[in-house]
C-alpha cells in the first residue's frame, strides 16, 4: 500500500449546489464549521462538524464533502435532520454491498469516497432538507501521523465555498516526550487570517486553534467570496532523549517509538532505471530530468551509482557503478539533459539489468546498501508483458539482496503490479501525479531514502508476556523517519523490557531499556487530550495497515487468512478501511455507500493540478515567531514522570490551592520560552509609561482604574502615520489629523490609514498593526471586572533603544538560571536592558489572551514600582 507522509491532516469543504445569482446570500447556508482534531502521541481523531440551514421557501439539497488524509480511516458518521439522527453503519464489503443492490433506488451513485489528490480522499454525501429546515453532519476519522524527513504533519483541507458565519479549527496536540518545535503553515493566509490564529504551547502540549471573523473571510469587503480556500498544516517533532526510543502505556496496550538521531549514514550502491518510452514525452521526461539533475546533487561522495534508461530496448549508462565524484556526476547530468522518450517499454530486462549490475559490481563497501529506484508511467509492452511473470523473475533474481523502490507516473501505469514487485523485494511504491510540481515529488521520495542509518534491525520483547504485536523486524532505517511497534501486555509487568539490535554503517548495536507499567499509565491520567482507550485503537490501526500491506505481495492461500485477520479488526474498531464499506441511511430509507478506494483502484479521481503558487506562495507561521500567540507552561519531573497539570504541580512543591485571577501585563521573553506576568504598584501612579520605541516612531501608556488592580485605558501614539489609538473598556477612539472616529465594541469593524489598520473583533480585542511595525493586540475581559490586557506580537522588531516599564523586557532582558539548574524552582532571578535586577516568582494566572479562562498558566510574576 502507498506510505504516505503526511501526518497528514487534511479536511474541510461543506458546500452546497444550488443555482442562484452571484450576489444572493445561499439559501443553503453553512452556519457553523467545526474542526476539532486531537493528535495524542502521534495518533489523530479528527471531528469534522458542519450545520446547515435552508433559508429558501422550498426544499433543496445540502451537500457535505470533507477532504481527508489518504491514510485516514473513517470511523463514524452521522445526519441529523430536525431531530431526526441517520447514522452510518460499518459492515462488511460484500455484505454492505448485497444491502445497497437490494435497497438502493434505481440509478443512484454507490460512491460517497474518492480520491481528490495525491494526499487526500474526499468524502461528500447529498440530503434533501425541508424549507427552513437544518441540518448537522458530523464525520470522525482516525490516523497514525507518520513521520518523514524529521517532522509529522497533520493536514487539513480547507474549502468551505462560501462566507461561514462560525468557522473553527482546533487542533490539540499532546505527546508526553515534549515538543521539539511546531509550525504552521496555509496557503491561503492574509495578513487578517493571521490575527485569527493563535497558537498557545507548552513542554508537552499545544494548541492551534484559527477562527476567523465573517469579515477576515472576505474576499472583498463588498463581494461574499471566502479567502478559505486551501491547504492548513500542522508540523512538529518531539524531543527524543532514550537511545532506545519511548515507550507508552494504556489500559495494558503499549506502543514503541524508536527513531535513533546523529547516526553516521550508510554509503548506498543505487541505480536509477528511467522509462524513456513514448508515453513520456513532454512534460513528464522534462520534470523527470529537472528531478533527476537536482537527485544527482544529492548524492554523497561515499555512495556509488549509475544509471539504465530503457524503452524497448535497454541501454546502460556505465557498465558498472561509478562513485558519486564529481566529474562522475557532471558526466551523469550529461546524460540526463539528453534523455528523449519514444518506443516501446521492456520493464523486464530492464530492471533484470540492474540486478545483474548491482551483482556484479566490484569494490562496493562491506556495510553498504543497494537499492533500484525504477520510474515509469505505463505497463510493459515490449519483451515479456505478462505481470505475474515479471514480478516472479524480478524477485528471484533480487533474492532478498536489494531493494527495489516503484515509482508509478501518473494513471496509464498498473499500480498495482508496481505495489507488489515493490513490497516483494524490500522497498515501497509511490504514484507520481502529473502537476506542475512532479519534479517536487521526486525529489521528495529519493530525499525520504538518501539516508539509511541503520539496517536489519529486530524489536525484542517478553515473549511470554506480550501478544499481538505487530511487525517488529526492519531491514532499513532511513534518518527522519520512525519505527513503531504495538502490542498487549498479557501479563501483569511491574517492568516492560525491551531490546534493539541493529547493524549501524561502523558496527553492531545493541540497546535496552525498560519502562515502569505504572509510571507510564500515569502520564495519560487525566488528560483532556486522550479519546478513549488510544493506544489500543493506534494498536488496531497499524495491525490493520499492515495486514493489508502484508497481503498485497502473500500467495493466494495467505491473502486470504491475511484480510479476514485485517476485517475483524474492521469491523471490531469501527473502521472504513479496503474491506469494509459505511451504509449511510438516508431520508426515505434511501441507502448509499462510503467505501475507502486505494491507489491502486482509486475509483472516481479528479486530475487536480496545482498552479505555482500552491507549491510555493504559502504563509508559514512557526511557535515563537511574530505571527503566532503562544504561552507555556512549567513542567516538572519526578520518578521520570511529566506533571503537566496545575494540581499535579501543586502536589510535586507541596503548595496549596490558590485562587488564580489576571495578571495586569503578559508579555512574552524575546528567544526565550518563558512567560512574564507584570505587576504595577498601584499607588505608585496610575497613568504608566508602558513602552518607548523611536525607531518604530510608538509609545504606548496605561491607565489604572479606580477600584479595579487592572488597566482600563491604554493610549497608543503613532509618528508615522500620526495616529493616536486610545482604547476604553467602553468604546475606541482613533485620532489622525484633528479628525476622531469612534469605534464600538459592540460589533466588529475596521479601519485603515496610511497603511495603519485598526480592527475590532466583536466584544474581544482590539488590533493594530503597521508594515514593518510591532502589532498591538488588546484584549477586553469583562468578569468580574471590564478591564484591558496588552500584549504585542512581531516583537523581533522592537528595536535596541525601546524603553518604559514593559519595553525594558523586549531588548536583552536576561533570565538568569537557577545555580542548582532544578527546574521546580519558584524563585529566579531576571535582568533588565537597564541593569536593574527584579526578583521573580513562579505563580499560576489565567491568560487574558485567550478567549476563555481555561486552566491556568504558568509565569515568571514581577511587581514593579515605576
Amino acid at each position: 500500500m502507498e506510505q504516505r507522509t503526511l501526518l497528514a491532516l487534511m479536511v474541510f469543504s461543506s458546500l452546497i449546489v444550488l443555482a442562484e445569482t452571484i450576489d444572493q446570500k445561499p439559501a443553503i447556508e453553512i452556519y457553523s464549521f467545526h474542526v476539532d482534531c486531537k493528535v495524542t502521541s502521534r495518533f489523530a481523531h479528527t471531528v469534522v462538524t458542519s450545520r446547515i440551514i435552508n433559508r429558501a421557501n422550498e426544499s433543496r439539497e445540502a451537500t457535505f464533502e470533507v477532504e481527508l488524509p489518504k491514510t485516514a480511516f473513517i470511523t463514524n458518521f452521522s445526519m441529523s435532520i430536525d431531530g431526526e439522527v441517520y447514522p452510518g453503519i460499518i459492515k462488511e464489503k460484500a455484505a454492505a454491498q448485497n444491502e445497497y443492490d437490494t435497497a438502493v433506488s434505481q440509478g443512484q451513485s454507490a460512491g460517497l469516497v474518492k480520491i481528490a489528490d495525491r494526499k487526500l480522499e474526499q468524502f461528500q454525501v447529498s440530503v434533501s432538507i425541508a424549507a427552513a429546515s437544518k441540518v448537522t453532519f458530523e464525520l470522525t476519522y482516525e490516523e497514525l501521523l507518520k513521520r518523514q524527513l524529521g517532522k509529522y504533519e497533520l493536514l487539513l483541507k480547507v474549502r468551505p465555498k462560501q462566507l461561514v458565519k462560525h468557522f473553527q479549527i482546533d487542533v490539540h496536540i499532546f505527546e508526553p516526550q515534549g515538543i521539539q518545535f511546531l509550525e504552521t503553515d496555509s496557503t491561503f493566509m492574509t495578513n487578517e487570517l493571521i490575527e485569527a490564529l493563535t497558537e498557545v504551547l507548552n513542554e508537552t502540549k499545544a494548541h492551534i486553534s484559527f477562527k476567523p471573523t465573517l469579515d477576515q473571510q472576505k474576499k472583498n469587503s463588498m463581494l461574499g467570496e471566502t479567502l478559505l480556500n486551501g491547504d492548513f498544516v500542522v508540523r512538529y517533532d518531539v524531543k527524543r532523549e532514550a537511545t532506545a526510543g519511548d515507550i507508552q502505556i494504556v489500559n495494558g496496550y503499549f506502543v514503541h517509538y524508536f527513531a535513533p538521531q546523529e547516526m553516521p549514514v550508510f554509503p548506498k550502491n543505487v541505480i536509477f532505471v528511467i522509462d524513456r518510452s513514448g508515453s513520456m514525452t513532454g512534460r513528464k521526461i522534462e520534470q523527470t530530468r529537472d528531478a533527476l539533475l537536482k537527485i544527482l546533487q544529492d548524492l554523497r561522495p561515499e555512495d556509488r551509482f549509475s544509471f539504465i534508461t530503457f524503452n524497448n530496448k535497454v541501454a546502460e549508462w556505465k557498465s558498472s557503478l561509478l562513485p558519486a565524484t564529481e566529474e562522475n556526476v557532471a558526466s551523469a547530468a550529461a546524460l540526463v539533459q539528453t534523455l528523449s522518450a519514444r518506443g516501446g517499454t521492456d520493464i523486464n530486462r530492464a530492471l533484470l539489468t540492474a540486478v545483474g549490475m548491482l551483482d556484479k559490481a566490484e569494490g562496493l563497501l562491506e556495510r553498504s546498501i543497494s537499492m533500484i529506484i525504477l520510474l515509469t508511467d505505463g505497463q510493459p509492452t515490449s519483451g515479456e508483458r505478462n505481470v505475474e511473470v515479471i514480478q516472479e523473475s524480478v524477485q528471484k533474481a533480487i533474492n532478498g539482496k536489494y531493494a527495489l523502490f516503484c515509482l508509478g507516473f501518473g494513471f496509464d501505469v498498473s499500480y498495482k503490479f508496481l505495489e507488489k514487485m515493490a513490497l516483494s523485494n524490500g522497498g515501497i511504491a509511490r504514484r507520481i501525479y502529473e502537476n506542475a510540481d512532479a519534479a517536487l515529488q521526486l525529489q521528495g521520495f529519493y530525499q525520504e531514502v538518501a539516508t539509511p542509518i541503520l539496517m536489519q534491525i529486530e524489536m525484542q520483547y517478553p515473549e511470554n508476556s506480550i501478544e499481538r504485536l505487530t511487525k517488529n523486524n526492519f531491514k532499513v532505517f532511513f534518518e527522519g523517519s520512525e519505527i513503531i511497534v504495538s502490542g498487549k501486555i498479557s501479563n501483569e509487568l511491574d517492568l516492560l523490557p525491551v531490546e534493539i539490535k541493529a547493524q549501524s554503517h561502523t558496527s553492531n548495536l545493541t540497546l535496552k531499556e525498560e519502562a515502569n507499567v505504572k509510571e507510564k499509565e500515569q502520564v495519560f491520567q487525566n488528560q483532556r487530550y486522550i479519546f478513549g482507550n488510544f493506544i489500543e485503537r493506534l494498536w488496531a490501526y497499524l495491525s490493520i495497515q499492515q495486514l493489508l500491506e502484508k497481503a498485497i505481495s502473500a500467495q493466494e492461500e495467505d491473502q486470504k487468512a491475511l484480510e479476514a485477520q485485517a476485517l475483524d479488526l474492521s469491523l471490531q474498531y469501527s473502521f472504513v478501511t479496503p474491506l469494509t464499506s459505511m451504509v449511510v441511511t438516508k431520508p426515505q430509507q434511501k441507502e448509499e455507500l462510503a467505501n475507502k478506494p486505494t491507489e491502486a483502484a482509486p475509483f472516481k479521481r479528479s486530475r487536480s493540478r496545482m498552479t505555482s503558487e500552491d507549491v510555493s506562495g504559502s504563509h508559514r507561521l512557526r511557535s515563537g515567531t511574530p505571527a503566532s500567540r503562544r504561552s507555556s507552561e512549567i513542567q516538572t519531573r519526578g520518578n521520570r514522570r511529566m506533571f503537566s497539570t496545575v494540581s499535579r504541580f501543586r502536589d510535586a512543591i507541596g503548595a496549596q490551592p490558590v485562587a488564580y485571577e489576571h495578571p495586569q501585563l503578559l508579555l512574552q521573553l524575546p528567544r526565550q520560552n518563558e512567560r512574564i506576568c507584570l505587576n504595577i504598584d498601584k499607588r505608585s501612579q496610575t497613568s504608566v509609561q508602558l513602552l518607548s520605541d523611536p525607531e518604530q516612531g510608538l509609545t504606548v501608556t496605561g491607565k489604572l482604574g479606580d477600584g479595579v488592580n487592572h488597566f482600563v485605558q491604554f493610549d497608543i501614539n503613532y509618528e508615522n502615520p500620526p495616529v493616536q489609538i486610545h482604547v476604553y473598556t467602553h468604546a475606541i477612539l482613533v485620532s489622525h489629523n484633528n479628525k476622531n472616529d469612534w469605534l464600538s465594541w459592540t460589533k466588529s469593524a475596521s479601519s485603515t490609514i496610511q497603511g495603519l489598520r485598526v480592527s475590532v473583533e466583536k466584544e474581544r480585542s482590539v488590533t493594530a498593526s503597521l508594515p514593518d511595525t510591532v502589532t498591538i493586540k488588546i484584549s477586553l475581559v469583562k468578569f468580574p471586572d471590564d478591564f484591558l490586557g496588552l500584549y504585542f506580537l512581531n516583537t523581533d522588531r522592537f528595536s535596541d533603544q525601546v524603553t518604559g516599564a514593559l519595553g525594558q523586557f523586549y531588548s536583552k532582558a536576561q533570565l538568569e538560571s537557577n545555580s542548582n539548574n532544578d527546574q521546580r524552582a519558584v524563585e529566579r532571578l531576571l535582568r533588565a536592558v537597564s541593569g536593574s535586577e527584579h526578583k521573580i516568582s513562579r505563580l499560576y494566572k489565567k491568560d487574558y489572551r485567550l478567549e476563555s479562562a481555561g486552566e491556568p498558566v504558568s509565569c515568571w510574576s514581577i511587581d514593579l514600582t515605576p
